[in-house]
C-alpha cells in the first residue's frame, strides 16, 4: 500500500509537470505571432519581441490558451496539496524556474488583451507634448501618430494610471520612438523587473521559513496563471504590486510575525523610520495604480488593531508609527496627485464606474436598471460594492485566526476589494496573490480555503476573457459561444459563488486558537497586549518557550 508521503510526491511531481504545460501552451500562442489571442505589432522586423508570424487559427489559439489555464490551475492544485501532505521541493529552484519562464514570456509578444498598445500610446503622448489624462489615442492617432494608430479596444480613453506609469510609458516611447514593437518590448522589461522584484522581496521576507518560502514561490514567480494573464499579457499592475509588496516587507521584518516584547507600562516607542519608509513606498505604487493605497490603509488598520484599546492610555506608541506612514505616503502621492492634477482623479473616478462583463454587478445592474434610469443605477451600484467591500473585510479581518498581524489585514482588504468591486480582470488578482504569499497557510484553516478561493477566481476570468480583446477580434462560428455562455454565463456565477462562499466561510463558528507565549525578541513593530503566535515548520519543535498555535497568521 502506497503510503501517504508517496502519494504526495506522486501529485507534487505531476502538479510540477502541468505547471510546465501550462508554461510551454502560454509561450506557444505568443510565439506563434499574431492571432485572436495576439494584436499586431507594427514595428521593424527584427526588433524584439519576437515571433514566428505564423498566425495561428483562431481555434488554436484559443485552446491552446484554454489549455494553458486549465493545466496551470491543475498543477496548483496538486502542488500546494501535495506541499500539505509533507511534499517539497527547493524553493530556490521553483523560482528561478519562474523567473525564467517570465523572462521567456517577456522576449516574445504579449496577448490576451490590447492594452500594452494603449500604453505604448500613452507614452507617446508625453513624449509629443500632450496630456495623457486629457488626450485621447484616438485624437493623436487622426494627427498620423503611428504609436496611436496601433491602438485597438481603449482608443477613446485618456489614460486612468498614475504619473509615475505614465512617467515610465514615456521612456519606453522615447526608446521606441515611433515602433511599436520595440516600445512595448522595453515596457515588456519593466514589468519583468517589477515581477521579479516581488519574487525576490517574498522569497527574502519568508526566508526563515522553508515551507512557507517554498509557497510563496508557487503563489507568485512560478504561478502559471499569473504567468499567463500578468506576464505574458505585459499589464501595468506588476509595477504597481512590487511597492505594496515592498511596504509591508519595511515593516514585517523577515516575513515572519512580529515578535514583540511584553507590555511593561508601554514606555516603548516603535521605531518610526520603516513605518515612513513603508508609507512612501505606497505613495509610489499609487502614483501607478490607485488601488494599491488599499496596502496604506490596510497597514494603517493593523496598527490600530494592534494597539487596541490601551491606545488611549498611551498614545505615544500608536500616533508616532501613523504620523510616519502618512507622512511618507504624502512625500510620494501628494507630488503624484499635483502632477496629474484633476484630469488624473476625473480619469480613475470615470473608471470605478465601470462594470466588467463578467462581474455579477452586470446581473444586478440590469435589474436594477428595470426599476431606476439614468445615471442613478450606477450610483447604487457602486454604493452597494462599497457595503460589500466593507463587509467582506470585516468578516475577513474577524474570520481569519486571530494573531493576525500586518500582512493579514492588508491581504483583507485586498481581497475585499477584488471580491466586491464591479470592474473585474484577469490580472487584477495579482494584488491578492502577492499579499496571500506572505500570510502563513494553516492546513485545513481558513487561510487555505481563501487559497482555493482565489484560484478558483481566477481560472474563472482567465477563462472568461478569452480573449480579453474587442477591436479587429472576429470569432468563428464554432467559437461564437464563449463569451455569451463563458463570459456572460459561467464566469458571473463562479465569481458570485466564491463570494457568497467567503462569506459563509467567515461567519460560521470556528474553535478558538489558544493564545501562545512568544520570545522577548524586540523587532520594529508597535507594542501590543495581544502577543503572536509563531507556527513552527512541520516535523519542527517549537522554540524553548513557545507553543505552536493552530492558525498562527501574520
Amino acid at each position: 500500500m502506497t503510503s501517504r508521503p508517496g502519494r504526495a510526491g506522486a501529485a507534487g511531481r505531476a502538479g510540477l509537470i502541468a505547471i510546465a504545460v501550462s508554461v510551454a501552451c502560454t509561450f506557444a500562442v505568443a510565439v506563434a505571432g499574431p492571432s485572436v489571442m495576439e494584436p499586431v505589432l507594427p514595428g521593424r522586423p527584427g526588433q524584439p519581441p519576437w515571433s514566428f508570424g505564423l498566425h495561428p487559427s483562431p481555434y488554436l489559439a484559443v485552446g491552446l490558451t484554454a489549455a494553458g489555464l486549465a493545466a496551470g490551475t491543475l498543477g496548483l492544485v496538486l502542488v500546494l496539496r501535495a506541499i500539505r501532505g509533507g511534499w517539497s521541493v527547493p524553493a530556490r529552484a521553483v523560482l528561478v524556474a519562474g523567473l525564467l519562464a517570465a523572462t521567456a514570456l517577456t522576449l516574445v509578444p504579449p496577448f490576451g488583451s490590447s492594452d500594452h498598445l494603449s500604453y505604448a500610446a500613452y507614452g507617446r503622448m508625453l513624449v509629443t507634448g500632450h496630456n495623457p489624462y486629457t488626450t485621447m489615442p484616438a485624437q493623436l492617432a487622426a494627427l498620423g501618430d503611428p504609436v496611436a494608430r496601433a491602438v485597438q479596444d481603449w482608443s477613446g480613453s485618456p489614460s486612468v494610471y498614475g504619473p509615475l506609469a505614465s512617467a515610465i510609458q514615456a521612456l519606453a516611447s522615447l526608446a521606441g520612438g515611433t515602433s511599436v514593437r520595440f516600445t512595448v518590448f522595453v515596457l515588456g522589461l519593466a514589468n519583468l523587473a517589477a515581477f521579479t522584484g516581488t519574487a525576490l522581496l517574498l522569497h527574502w521576507m519568508t526566508r526563515d521559513r522553508p515551507a512557507w518560502q517554498l509557497r510563496a514561490a508557487l503563489l507568485w514567480a512560478a504561478n502559471p496563471l499569473l504567468l499567463q494573464v500578468l506576464v505574458a499579457g505585459a499589464h501595468v499592475d506588476s509595477l504597481a504590486i512590487v511597492f505594496g509588496v515592498a511596504a509591508v516587507g519595511c515593516v514585517v521584518p523577515g516575513g515572519r510575525p512580529p515578535v514583540e516584547p511584553p507590555d511593561h507600562g508601554g514606555a516603548t516607542r516603535p521605531p518610526v523610520p520603516p513605518w515612513a519608509l513603508a508609507g512612501v513606498l505606497v505613495g509610489l505604487g499609487f502614483a501607478v495604480k490607485v488601488t494599491i493605497a488599499l496596502v496604506g490603509l490596510g497597514l494603517a488598520l493593523a496598527l490600530v488593531l494592534r494597539a487596541g484599546r490601551g491606545w488611549r492610555r498611551r498614545p505615544g506608541q500608536l500616533f508616532p508609527a501613523l504620523a510616519g506612514l502618512a507622512a511618507g505616503f504624502a512625500v510620494t502621492a501628494g507630488p503624484a496627485v499635483a502632477i496629474g492634477g484633476a484630469a488624473m482623479l476625473r480619469q480613475s473616478s470615470q473608471a470605478s464606474d465601470m462594470v466588467s462583463i463578467g462581474s455579477p454587478w452586470r446581473v444586478i445592474r440590469t435589474v436594477i436598471q428595470l426599476a431606476v434610469a439614468g445615471p442613478a443605477t450606477t450610483d447604487i451600484v457602486k454604493a452597494g460594492a462599497v457595503a460589500l467591500a466593507v463587509l467582506l473585510a470585516v468578516l475577513l479581518i474577524r474570520g481569519l485566526p486571530p494573531h493576525g498581524g500586518y500582512a493579514t489585514v492588508t491581504f483583507a482588504l485586498a481581497l475585499a476589494w477584488l471580491f466586491a468591486w464591479p470592474y473585474v480582470l484577469p490580472w487584477y488578482d495579482a494584488f491578492g496573490w502577492a499579499l496571500l504569499a506572505l500570510v502563513p497557510l494553516v492546513p485545513g484553516g481558513a487561510v487555505e480555503a481563501l487559497c482555493w478561493l482565489l484560484l478558483a477566481r481566477t481560472a474563472a476570468l482567465g477563462f472568461g476573457y478569452l480573449p480579453a480583446r474587442q477591436a479587429g477580434v472576429t470569432l468563428p462560428t464554432g467559437l461564437g459561444w464563449l463569451q455569451p455562455v463563458i463570459r456572460h454565463g459561467v464566469t458571473p456565477a463562479v465569481l458570485a459563488a466564491a463570494t457568497a462562499w467567503l462569506v459563509i466561510l467567515m461567519v460560521r463558528p470556528r474553535r478558538p486558537t489558544p493564545a501562545a507565549p512568544v520570545r522577548e525578541v524586540p523587532l520594529p513593530a508597535l507594542p501590543s497586549r495581544a502577543s503572536p503566535c509563531v507556527l513552527p515548520e512541520a516535523g519542527q519543535k517549537a522554540p524553548p518557550g513557545e507553543a505552536p498555535a493552530r492558525g498562527a497568521i501574520n
